[in-house]
């Protein structure tokens, strides 16, 4: 067959790939025999709306891919598998080293060697996602994505919907273990929200993700994966290629017994939230694998972004953001669920108002940047001398604390060191006031008495220290 006259009858952007399978079911290199006029332009002319994202080479029939894009496993093994199995695939994806989403097929083509297997592989690039491209899917795995959309919106609880999904993609892969990874780069921390393991596999003792410093670990993945959407490591022949990658992580996962994973980035726009990643799959099962993760993980990255953000926004409504404390509406939310029973009332509780004393002197002499810095050390002092309750914003310059299950006697010391070191300009001051309830007695009624409390020991602190009345 004249490959090249072939490739030339494509209009989208086309060539032909060969690849070797050696004896003992190895592939060797992939190489690009020929192009039509379309993919040369898409490696040799940088104007090229393709080439702005692929190396400005010359084109040489016959050279390795890796010469013009790096190596990729994925598309290796789509390659060999469309080459040798007759199977041919589509995928549509968003790769990190294209700002652009690719729509590309691989086609089998005939071939007269017995260890030589050719396919076309044929690409067109959209600037932005097309969704009606993205549910060119099979009927099996849209069934599998729209199970993991329903069950990640059917309960409030959101790590339990996680869960169940994980338990379902382990089931998926028939992976000894499969877990969904956070990832914090500013705080450089990982955490497991979702892990289901295979009952009775080795895996059910492997700490691999335990260890405090798996982030540096994880850290390294996106390099691992190159470029890709996700990597899976189907063999031998592949965890030689990570080894070259990522020598300390291989050195890991060979100490684990690790075989076969695969690793899913979970992206929000340009993010990565985290990973989803499974250990010691079946291979067999790997082209489903990747068709229905590519899909499922793209709802999960964004289930998990759409939690975050909600997070976000209770914590907002909740934290006074200069100081680090709950604020008024949540000092008011909790007072409601009090009142309204849908909390019980403590069986003891103490009630503390605590008003800086000091605030509008230093705003108006020093300036309101002076005044913020004193609010955040009154805050930290709070926070020093009552680390076990729950303290409030209420106001301006005046919080409350509510202390639960704490002895009266401890409280009021608490208080009286706090009254002794206000006493020296050098330290925070606070006008204090406690009222402590033994009996569940109503928490208006105890707030009104700290407040007057605080009042009243505002105007001995006045009294005792007159030049520093609010002027």
């Amino acid at each position: 067959m004249d490959l090249q006259k072939f490739v030339d009858g494509f209009e989208l952007t086309t060539c032909i790939l060969s690849v070797e399978k050696f004896d003992d079911g190895s592939y060797g290199n992939v190489k690009i025999v020929c192009g039509n006029k379309a993919y040369i332009d898409s490696i040799e002319n940088p104007f090229n709306g393709a080439s702005s994202h692929m190396l400005n080479n010359k084109f040489i029939p016959g050279s390795p891919y890796e010469k013009y894009i790096p190596k990729d496993l994925n598309f290796e093994q789509t390659v060999y598998r469309c080459a040798f199995e007759k199977k041919p695939a589509h995928n549509y994806l968003k790769l990190d080293r294209f700002d652009c989403w690719i729509n590309q097929y691989t086609l089998p083509v005939a071939s007269d060697e017995p260890n030589i297997g050719y396919c076309s592989y044929t690409l067109d690039i959209t600037m932005e996602a097309d969704a009606g491209i993205m549910t060119h899917i099979s009927a099996s795995t849209a069934s599998s994505v729209l199970e993991t959309c329903i069950k990640l919106r059917s309960s409030g609880d959101f790590e339990q919907s996680v869960g169940d999904v994980i338990s379902d993609i382990r089931a998926l892969c028939d992976a000894n273990r499969c877990c969904l990874l956070l990832i914090d780069h500013n705080e450089e921390t990982c955490s497991i929200i979702a892990e289901s393991i295979r009952k009775g596999s080795p895996d059910e003792e492997n700490s691999i993700t335990r260890d405090e410093n798996f982030y540096d670990v994880a850290k390294t993945w996106d390099d691992t994966i190159a470029g890709s959407n996700c990597l899976i490591i189907q063999g031998v022949q592949d965890m030689n290629v990570l080894k070259q990658r990522n020598p300390i992580w291989y050195e890991s996962l060979m100490e684990a017994g690790i075989k076969t994973l695969v690793l899913f980035p979970l992206k929000q726009n340009t993010e990565t939230l985290g990973y989803l990643w499974a250990l010691n799959f079946d291979p067999a099962k790997s082209h489903i694998i990747k068709e229905t993760l590519e899909l499922t993980t793209y709802f999960i990255a964004s289930e998990i972004a759409n939690h975050k953000l909600l997070r976000q926004l209770d914590m907002m409504s909740s934290m006074d953001l200069l100081t680090g404390l709950y604020n008024r509406n949540a000092m008011n939310r909790r007072v409601d669920r009090y009142i309204n029973c849908a909390d019980p009332t403590p069986d003891s509780y103490g009630i503390i108002f605590a008003d800086l004393n000091g605030l509008k002197t230093v705003n108006d002499v020093e300036g309101h940047s002076a005044g913020d810095r004193l609010l955040r050390r009154a805050a930290a002092k709070l926070k020093e001398t009552f680390a076990d309750c729950d303290i409030y914003r209420a106001g301006g310059d005046e919080f409350m604390i509510i202390a639960v299950g704490i002895p009266r006697d401890v409280l009021e010391g608490r208080i009286e060191a706090l009254r002794r070191e206000s006493g020296d300009p050098a330290n925070v001051s606070f006008a204090l006031g406690l009222c402590y309830e033994d009996s569940r007695g109503d928490i208006r009624n105890a707030m009104r008495s700290a407040d007057e409390r605080m009042y009243a020991d505002k105007e001995q602190y006045y009294r005792r220290y007159p030049e520093r009345r609010k002027r």
